[in-house]
């Protein structure tokens, strides 16, 4: 029985009808098809963003690309926005940076070179700022008082230093810290702010009112990631050279090793202070120009041109409307499409004056001058303003200058015994180039400088034009240091980050026409040297002999010629025909120095030539460009300025000076002429031969 029922649910098991589900044979598999996205749910996950979300995906925009360009950026921003309060408030500017290097997380301090986290503090003399102001101007995006006016200034788009504060925020987490003073008597505000990234609005995390050491003046203080390394594009050569085009500040640097560096002010004088203008018709698109009518506050076309706009007369806005075939007292609002378009193209087809100039506030040549030799050593230093220009309607002013050289000191330097050299070997510094420093409204540019119109115009420039050796594509071969500076009321940067500027044809001319101008006085330096160095080697070749014909002379009288009267008398003449007091000074070898170049400072070892500001310890004493009567009355007789012909109104008053000096005996006389002069040596000839004969 049992057996049975084993047999039944052994065929139970295997019939077919009750058998458990085969698997199904299997197939090669496709791809998993994606299931359609509705418009719907493409528009559900639509949302803003803000300017501070972007920037923080994109904060190398901004110049936050690398550490070490962090942290300079996050000082440059500082400092740019201390040196702009100032100025506006007319206080000559007083600004302190202070690097700290700061403990990550529970590890003792690191060494400066592995540093990765620092601490940035700049504190200014400043006016200060509103409290209710700071902490927008610390925490918020495009915020500022400086985009929508037409007038120099550093910071241009309100991001600067709220974009350093918000790269804090992202690597360390730390908050902005800001004290600032409106004055003695007011209180001294303290914020730690921060960003709010999605909605582009600061949170401040503590308020209070201090005790501050200052009477007025703004701090900053940032805790950010980076790397500090010497060098070329650091923070120290960012500070050298706002220095350089600032010679008005006094900067005060305290490094990361604890090293204190002073910049002192060597220009007491604050720059001529930008007047706002309003835009240009010749600077604004048609898209511009639709909105500037739709928001127009005035009554009548004819009056909506001549107050929004700059260099527009009632007689000029009027023959303007009336050229566009369009009524002078229509409503702006009204003005639309076709009607629009063709005042549009009016307006850039009228001829109007360039626009006002007061909006800029250029550096000047004393003051590039004095910057250069303050910072810079060298033996030739000239400076070039140019006229104001316009691009775009925007106007701007181009200005170069040029250090040349090495200074007298480290020039003289023990000469090392001629080795021969190897097929293509090159002597220690045959290939050193000239260094471009490049200024946008008086803020150094570090970066990208190959995209730059301002190195674009100097490979451009033929500098062996003015004695300079210059390989094709590349900078000159030499010691010298090349100063470019463009001020504008809109500097056309190629991003963000403010590193380089555009390329526009007005801009690349006038910046070639400053360095041609920088290249010819150097030129005529150069030329003028090599001349003069020429003119003494050969009084040395005179002098060589001197003693010899003294010792002549002195025997054919018998021993009774004033012996060093004649060898005085000789010496002045080889110095009179070897350039005379023209080559001592050139050569540097008279306390005075040699004649100066317009807007130029020529360094000897002995003198100095030109307009410099004297320093705060007075070291450094100034000759004057153009030398008095009583200055000449002192200096020998001078060549004249073409062989046989007439001499120089310079020439003619040192030689009357100088006529009474003695006369060699064997010498003709002065004022005879050449013809008496060759008479008198063929007969002196003849008699001697006579006598030797007999």
């Amino acid at each position: 029985m049992a057996k049975h029922k084993s047999l039944a649910s052994v065929s139970t098991s295997v019939s077919p009808s009750k058998a458990a589900p085969q698997p199904p044979v299997s197939k090669k598999a496709g791809p998993p098809v994606a299931k359609a996205v509705t418009a719907v749910e493409m528009g559900a996950q639509q949302r803003e963003i803000s300017v501070s979300e972007f920037f923080t995906k994109n904060r190398h925009l901004l110049g936050f690309d690398n550490p070490r360009k962090a942290l300079l950026t996050c000082v440059k921003e500082a400092v740019d926005n201390a040196l702009d309060a100032c100025e506006e408030a007319g206080i000559l500017p007083e600004v302190t940076v202070q690097l700290e290097v700061m403990a990550t997380g529970s590890s003792a301090t690191l060494p400066v070179s592995q540093a990765t986290r620092f601490r940035i503090t700049v504190t200014d003399n400043g006016p200060g700022i509103v409290r209710q102001q700071i902490p927008k101007i610390f925490a918020k995006l495009l915020y500022g008082s400086k985009f929508h006016r037409l007038r120099m200034s550093r910071g241009q788009q309100g991001i600067g230093i709220s974009a350093a504060g918000m790269y804090g925020q992202l690597t360390t987490g730390k908050p902005v810290k800001i004290i600032s003073r409106t004055g003695s008597k007011a209180p001294a505000h303290y914020f730690e702010v921060q960003i709010d990234t999605k909605k582009n609005e600061p949170l401040v995390h503590e308020s209070k009112q201090i005790e501050w050491d200052r009477p007025q003046g703004t701090q900053v203080t940032i805790e950010v990631e980076g790397r500090y390394q010497k060098g070329r594009a650091s923070v120290d050569e960012y500070l050298e050279q706002t220095s350089i085009a600032n010679p008005h500040v006094s900067l005060i640097y305290r490094t990361p090793e604890g090293e204190t560096k002073q910049y002192p002010r060597s220009y007491h004088e604050l720059p001529p202070s930008p007047k706002e203008i309003k835009p240009h018709p010749y600077g604004i698109e048609f898209g511009m120009l639709l909105k500037m009518l739709q928001d127009a506050k005035s009554q009548t076309l004819s009056s909506f041109l001549e107050s929004d706009f700059c260099r527009v007369t009632p007689a000029l806005a009027d023959e303007m409307c009336k050229a566009a075939k369009v009524s002078p007292k229509a409503k702006p609002r009204d003005i639309r499409g076709a009607i629009a378009e063709a005042l549009y193209h009016t307006i850039q087809a009228t001829k109007i004056m360039a626009p006002p100039t007061n909006c800029l506030s250029p550096i000047g040549e004393k003051a590039i001058l004095s910057g250069l030799y303050k910072q810079i050593k060298g033996e030739f230093y000239t400076a070039v303003s140019r006229p104001p220009s316009v691009y775009r309607g925007n106007p701007f002013i181009i200005e170069a200058g040029l250090a040349f050289g090495k200074a007298p000191d480290s020039a003289t330097k023990p000469e090392k015994l001629a080795m021969p050299l190897a097929e293509g070997e090159q002597e220690e510094g045959d290939s050193e180039l000239a260094r471009v420093i490049r200024y946008a409204n008086r803020v150094p540019l570090l970066y990208q400088q190959s995209a730059c119109a301002t190195f674009k115009a100097v490979l451009a420039t033929t500098w062996r034009n003015y004695g300079i050796t210059q390989s094709r594509g590349a900078l000159p071969a030499g010691p010298m240091v090349i100063f470019v500076h463009i001020a504008s009321v809109w500097v056309p940067f190629t991003s963000e980050s403010k590193e380089a500027i555009a390329e526009y044809d007005e801009i690349h001319k006038d910046i070639t026409l400053a360095l041609r101008e920088c290249g010819r006085r150097l030129g005529i330096f150069l030329r003028r040297r090599e001349r003069a160095a020429s003119e003494f080697r050969r009084r040395n070749i005179f002098e060589l002999y001197i003693e010899e014909v003294v010792e002549a002379c002195n025997r054919l009288k018998g021993g009774k010629l004033p012996t060093e009267k004649l060898k005085a008398q000789l010496q002045k003449i080889a110095s009179l025909r070897t350039g005379g007091i023209k080559t001592d000074e050139t050569l540097g070898k008279t306390g005075a120095g040699p004649e100066g170049l317009p807007h130029s400072i020529i360094v000897t070892a002995e003198g100095i030539e030109g307009e410099v500001p004297p320093t705060l310890d007075g070291s450094r004493a100034v000759a004057p460009a153009i030398k008095g009567p009583d200055k000449m009355q002192n200096e020998e007789k001078l060549p004249s300025s073409k062989p046989g012909g007439r001499l120089t109104a310079r020439a003619r008053h040192v030689k009357n000076a100088s006529s009474k000096v003695a006369e060699v005996p064997s010498l003709p006389k002065k004022g005879s002429s050449a013809q008496q002069q060759a008479g008198t040596a063929r007969r002196g000839r003849k008699a001697h031969q006579v006598r030797k004969k007999k």
